[in-house]
């Protein structure tokens, strides 16, 4: 026996009858299709659309589940890994750009106020830098956070971890003294992560209404570049000891930032407290 196939009706089609509703699959391909049932297929499949494919965000809009790193920032740590490893290498080997590197940072010791240098350099100092961490993370738990105040005490940890070995390793000698153990700079890398990781935390939590959220990351930029502005003017550091630790401050704040930055998203942007 041939099957004889009927027609399908659309949505322009008239006729001399008023439509019935049928029990079964087809009510439920009518009510979705006038917009005042359900908006999805009747037998459970996605729509091969890829709008109707994609997964949505937190918010309902389209997108993946927080946290994912996006790309940019991937390539930034890389690139900043990479050009760590080329310095790291050509001071251990004192290659061309050591000897580079020498005659630039002699041509720049002892220049600016001798004062303001020296008050710049103090800003990468323990006894400067890791009260304002800690206070920052004594606000993240105020306000009620757990896990960020976790990661920001171990990115500081890592500091000494990380660039003792590696000044015991390199044993570089410093500029204006016979003392080795100079790259990298341990003042720059501590300003980094201080300032690096207050600002995160300050982002991630609540924060009081006259702080902004531009403020935190515009004030521990420029505190991290004078710190290493202040220890090569001064002579403390060559401009590669400074540089590496501007290279290594970012890495190590990665995790926190990919820890804080889902937190924002999860729980949406947090908005100034009154």
């Amino acid at each position: 026996m041939r099957e004889t196939h009927r027609p399908r009706e659309t949505a322009g089609d008239s006729g001399s009858g008023l439509p019935q509703h049928r029990p079964g699959r087809a009510f439920g391909h009518a009510s979705g299709a006038s917009g005042s049932g359900a908006p999805h297929r009747s037998d459970g499949r996605p729509p091969h659309t890829p709008r109707g494919a994609r997964r949505t965000g937190p918010a309902g809009h389209p997108g993946t589940t927080p946290p994912v790193p996006g790309w940019p920032a991937s390539l930034f740590l890389g690139v900043l890994v990479a050009l760590f490893a080329l310095i790291t290498w050509q001071v251990a080997a004192e290659g061309p750009l050591l000897r580079l590197d020498e005659r630039v940072g002699e041509s720049l010791f002892r220049r600016g106020p001798a004062g303001l240098t020296q008050l710049f350099s103090d800003l990468g100092g323990v006894p400067v830098a890791l009260p304002v961490l800690v206070c920052a993370i004594a606000y993240a738990l105020w306000r009620g956070a757990r896990r960020l105040p976790v990661y920001a005490a171990l990115t500081m940890a890592a500091v000494p971890a990380l660039v003792i070995p590696l000044k015991v390793a390199t044993a570089r000698q410093g500029p204006l003294t016979e003392a080795v153990n100079y790259y990298p700079s341990g003042h720059t890398a501590t300003a980094a992560v201080a300032y690096g990781a207050s600002a995160l935390l300050l982002l991630a939590v609540p924060r009081p209404a006259w702080l902004r959220a531009w403020v935190p990351p515009a004030a521990a930029l420029p505190l991290t570049a004078a710190t290493g502005a202040g220890l090569v003017l001064h002579g403390y550091h060559w401009p590669l000891d400074v540089l590496a630790s501007w290279c290594l401050g970012p890495v190590l704040l990665g995790p926190l930032w990919w820890v804080s930055r889902g937190a924002r998203l999860r729980s949406g942007e947090p908005r100034a407290t009154r």
